[in-house]
């Protein structure tokens, strides 16, 4: 008994030497732990002013963008109409009498009307003179007219009366004087006569921001010895030079001379671009005579850009005048735009005139742009024809009609014309087309060419300016440094 009692006491005593190891082991581990955590300093917050780096992305390198360059472009555009005669024949002037006694012209007009409207600037010439009602009004010879016809021309959008022609002295100084009073007091500019000496003998319009020069001219008949001018046969009074811009075609230099001083002086005004009214050539031929070509070419090379005429009472051809000056400079021309309105029919024409022609003219415009740069050029121009149909089915009266070919299937029922005169009407466009298709066709031609090489041309240097910036500069370099000298003060430099 006693043996087992020993060897359960030996057991113990190991097992609790084996745990008191243990403990002593695990409190110096803990020990040993906590002096390590104590040594170690506390991390810290970073402050919010501070940037924490990270690791930026690889990104490809991109260029800045730039945008696209603008070439020069159309900024302003102006476009300018004109008709030819109104010749008020007494017949004309008949038709628009009213019940008390005064005159309205607008049935003349009531078609056109539309057309004229839509130009930005247009001018018609009044072929006669508005003596006043103490006068009887009269046609040919010696003209004279209510002034209401210059109501019914303003109120279809015409702006301006050329009032330069052989009609202009009818009624002597009097009644010249007076169209230009009665012109200007409707509200519509008058061109070629003036009023007196100091008026200016053009005048330079902006158009939509285009600054257009216009004069008119007309021939006068005298010998040039009584020092002042003949139209239709009458003298006029001494001094009338200055009322009126005329020439002779006896006396062409002094003419060229003359109208390069103005043509100087409008350009110097401003004038970007030019047009000549001129009243010329022989009544009722469809051709242009050699004085008119010769004229024109000289025109041209003094350097204006359109030339319309009038006078002969008939259509005739346009042409694209080349400068034999300036190869680059080319004018429009259309030699006689015809009668805007006469009583002047194909059966009353037998010993001038028989085919018709009288009857008709043309409402013709040119257009200009304005480029962003500043430049103007002439763009476009355009003509459509007009009939002159007097109608006689109820209450007689005189109409213009303007024959648009692209409208040719509505000209019936647009101006209430009976089989005959839609015939008519036809024939008419068919003559004028025949005059002047071929050089209307030339000059649109060119123009758009010219526009199509001008805007191509801005487009190659906005895009590739330094193209050009090398051609320039080659073209400052002289060839060779001169060695001339000149005289300055008291040493010699090198000429400028």
């Amino acid at each position: 008994m006693a043996r087992k009692r020993k060897s359960g006491a030996s057991i113990v005593y190991v097992l609790l030497v084996i745990l008191t190891f243990i403990f002593i082991a695990a409190t110096a581990g803990v020990i040993w732990l906590s002096v390590r955590l104590a040594d170690k300093p506390a991390p810290t917050q970073p402050s919010a002013s501070v940037a924490i780096p990270t690791t930026p992305e690889q990104t490809e390198p991109t260029e800045t963008t730039q945008p696209d360059p603008v070439p020069e472009h159309v900024v302003s555009t102006a476009t300018v109409a004109a008709m030819g005669d109104l010749m008020m024949h007494l017949p004309v002037v008949n038709t628009a009498l009213q019940s008390d006694g005064s005159y309205n012209f607008d049935s003349v007009f009531q078609y056109v009307k539309d057309y004229v409207s839509q130009a930005d600037y247009a001018a018609i010439n009044l072929e006669t003179s508005l003596g006043g009602s103490d006068k009887p009004y009269s046609g040919f010879p010696k003209f004279n007219s209510p002034d209401a016809i210059v109501d019914g021309a303003r109120d279809a959008g015409f702006d301006m009366m050329l009032t330069a022609n052989n009609h202009s002295y009818d009624t002597g100084l009097d009644g010249f004087l007076r169209t230009l009073e009665v012109v200007r007091e409707r509200g519509m500019e008058t061109l070629g006569t003036m009023a007196s000496a100091e008026e200016p003998k053009y005048v330079v319009k902006d158009i939509n921001g285009i600054h257009i020069g216009m004069i008119a001219y007309t021939y006068e008949t005298s010998n040039g010895q009584s020092g002042y001018p003949s139209l239709n046969g009458i003298a006029m009074t001494d001094g009338s030079y200055d009322l009126v811009n005329c020439f002779r075609y006896a006396d062409l230099d002094a003419f060229y001379e003359e109208i390069a001083g103005y043509l100087a002086d409008m350009k110097a005004e401003g004038a970007e671009a030019t047009i000549l009214y001129i009243h010329w050539g022989v009544e009722y031929l469809t051709y242009a005579n050699d004085d008119q070509t010769e004229m024109a070419q000289k025109l041209c090379d003094l350097g204006f850009d359109v030339i319309v005429g009038g006078h002969p009472h008939v259509v005739e051809p346009m042409a694209l005048l080349e400068s034999t000056v300036d190869p680059e400079h080319k004018t429009v021309c259309i030699y006689s735009l015809g009668n805007a309105v006469s009583n002047q029919r194909k059966e009353y024409m037998d010993e001038y005139n028989p085919y018709g022609y009288t009857e008709d003219a043309a409402l013709f415009s040119v257009t200009f742009e304005k480029y962003s740069d500043g430049t103007v050029y002439l763009a476009d121009t355009n003509l459509i024809p007009t009939w002159v149909n007097m109608d006689t089915r109820s209450v007689k009266q005189y109409n213009i009609l303007p024959l648009e070919d692209s409208r040719r299937d509505q000209w019936q029922s647009d101006f209430n014309l009976n089989s005959a005169m839609l015939s008519s009407a036809q024939k008419s466009y068919d003559r004028t087309m025949g005059l002047v298709g071929e050089g209307l066709e030339s000059c649109k031609t060119w123009l758009a060419e010219q526009k199509q090489a001008r805007e191509e041309y801005y487009y190659d240097l906005a895009w590739h300016p330094e193209k050009y910036a090398a051609e320039a500069a080659r073209e400052t370099i002289p060839e060779t440094i001169p060695e001339t000298t000149q005289e300055t003060g008291d040493a010699t430099q090198p000429a400028a």
